[in-house]
């Protein structure tokens, strides 16, 4: 059925911002029914574009196209006809597509004349149905109130149908989460034994995998929307393209100067009972065919069914590595006895060993991140380790700022601690989420210029901002059993988060205790009575959904699609979660 939502979805598969940046749709006399534009572009700039698209088609109707050069640009008109037009009928509705100057006006006409089409019969159908007589009704009797007829779809709702179930977001790729949770650990294996187990002993507890869900499902709400999609999927399906999953294990320098021994891989490392020798170089990898031309017209439209990029589920592992890695390290400096359920890698082998695991698998996952193909997926990932120390950094400022001879909180609650609380979060949550589902993208064939990209960012930043104010309100409100970490964890720290901070406003004795980091005996048991006594988790909560909010407003910009839906429901269950 035909809707404003899906009308103006269907409109922004045409833009190609910043070039082609607004499609319109509009009646002969001049008013608005929807539109789809760039973000930069105002309200009142399609205002005028639609009066002056008015008075083109009154000027050319009779070529059925109309073309002006003007301050906005190129601007171009066409009708949308009902098939059983007569020649003198006005046409139902009028399409007006605007661009830069530089778009060839063949290319705008193909666009909008594609278009057309599409918008033709359910256009056709929308008008028919509101130009259908309605069958007169029998007078009431004085005595008794009018009652509109039983026939009538637009005034009764008898048993409305119920809406269709959304997809769940693990429902919908859980063969690829599966598929993608075995292999990985194939990418985890050392020569040393030791340094193995404890690589693969947090992929082998249960876990939430957020961060590779948001990889696919972003991979699959955007293939196809870029305009170097065409090459991506050349690259995935040519062998010799290096984009074919078993090249993505093959390494870019040769095995034997690497020395990356891994027993899940054959072994081609040198041996060190003798010196080396000069090799020869190997001949460089040549795809069997050369990549295609570009399309003509790269019309934005999701790829169906959707799809994944063997690139794209090699990025959701090194994601998930990444965050692994940053668990390793973490337990370590946080002294936790608990992760996922079990006793934490520290408590079971160590701090060295739970250290040294986790360096090496930030070294393999930067040796799968280079065979990808993508400098700006490499920088972005790249960027993600750096945030991660620098949101630890922040996290011991606050708690040990004495000892490191580094300012900490403002004695006082205001806005600096909030900001430093919330930089925090975006460094060691929400960075990781953001970037990767940008990457994800990118790896689809977004160029810079599209909005695509931008699309996964907000939405990441948002989602995982929000992620992590829940997981601070859970550290009050569930137990050890339920969280898979400690209760209460944040206090026995001496970190002061959002529900603390909040409460502090409402409570100022709370300030001294945050000061001294809950350091003197009952502290943090008279913290916990404070935030419990005060709104803090509440206004917490209520932050929380404002981020979840806004990730999901701007998926709005995206075509619809199972995938986009189900990035939809993860913003709600974010905030819903009770683990």
């Amino acid at each position: 059925m035909l809707n404003l939502a899906n009308l103006r979805t269907l409109l922004s598969r045409v833009l190609a911002p910043p070039s082609l940046h607004t499609v319109a749709l509009f009646t002969p006399e001049g008013e608005l029914v929807c539109y789809a534009s760039d973000p930069s572009k105002t309200k009142d700039h399609v205002r005028v574009l639609v009066g002056l698209s008015t008075e083109t088609w009154q000027e050319t109707r009779e070529q059925h196209v109309g073309r002006v050069d003007s301050e906005l640009g190129h601007l171009l008109v066409l009708p949308i006809e009902s098939p059983k037009k007569e020649d003198d009928d006005e046409p139902l509705l009028l399409l007006a597509l605007n661009s830069e100057a530089s778009v060839p006006w063949e290319q705008l006409e193909a666009k909008a004349r594609k278009l057309a089409e599409h918008l033709e019969k359910p256009v056709s159908q929308l008008s028919q149905t509101l130009a259908a007589p309605v069958a007169p009704q029998k007078k009431a009797s004085p005595a008794q109130p009018q009652v509109p007829p039983t026939s009538d779809t637009f005034l009764t709702t008898p048993n409305p149908a119920k809406p269709p179930a959304r997809p769940d977001p693990y429902a919908l790729v859980a063969p690829q989460l599966k598929e993608l949770r075995e292999t990985l650990l194939n990418l985890l294996g050392s020569s040393h034994p030791s340094l193995t187990e404890i690589a693969k002993y947090y992929f082998l507890h249960p876990s939430k995998q957020l961060r590779p869900l948001l990889v696919l499902l972003f991979s699959q709400a955007t293939n196809g929307l870029g305009s170097g999609w065409y090459l991506k999927q050349w690259a995935a399906e040519c062998e010799g393209a290096g984009g074919r999953a078993e090249e993505l294990d093959w390494p870019l320098t040769r095995a034997d100067v690497l020395n990356d021994w891994n027993p899940s891989m054959p072994d081609h490392t040198a041996s060190f009972q003798s010196s080396f020798s000069l090799r020869s170089p190997r001949a460089p990898h040549k795809p069997t065919l050369p990549p295609p031309f570009p399309p003509a017209l790269h019309v934005p439209t999701v790829a169906a069914p959707l799809t994944l990029l063997p690139t794209q589920v090699r990025l959701a592992q090194i994601v998930e590595m990444i965050h692994v890695a940053s668990l390793l390290h973490d337990d370590v400096i946080d002294k936790s006895p608990l992760r996922r359920g079990a006793a934490s890698a520290p408590a079971a082998f160590g701090n060295k060993l739970s250290v040294l695991a986790g360096d090496f698998l930030l070294g393999r996952t930067s040796a799968a991140l280079s065979r990808l193909g993508e400098n700006e997926v490499v920088e972005l990932i790249a960027s993600v380790i750096a945030n991660l120390v620098e949101g630890e950094i922040l996290q011991l400022k606050s708690v040990h700022a004495d000892e490191l001879g580094l300012a900490g909180l403002s004695p006082n609650v205001g806005q600096e601690n909030w900001n430093i609380y919330l930089q925090k979060t975006y460094l060691k949550t929400a960075s990781l989420m953001a970037k990767g589902a940008r990457a994800a993208v990118v790896l689809g064939g977004c160029k810079e210029g599209e909005v695509w990209k931008e699309v996964a960012y907000a939405y990441g930043r948002n989602l995982g901002i929000a992620f992590q104010l829940v997981d601070d309100i859970l550290d009050y409100e569930a137990g050890d059993a339920t969280l898979g970490k400690p209760g209460g964890a944040d206090l026995q720290l001496g970190l002061a988060t959002g529900p603390a901070l909040f409460a502090w406003e409402e409570h100022p004795e709370l300030g001294p205790l945050i000061k001294r980091k809950f350091g003197q005996p009952g502290d943090v048991e008279l913290a916990r009575d404070l935030v419990r006594r005060s709104s803090g988790v509440e206004r917490t909560r209520d932050l929380a959904r404002a981020h979840a909010d806004k990730a999901r407003e701007v998926l709005a910009v995206l075509p619809d699609s199972d995938a986009k839906i189900a990035l939809e429901v993860l913003t709600e269950r974010v905030v819903k979660r009770t683990s």
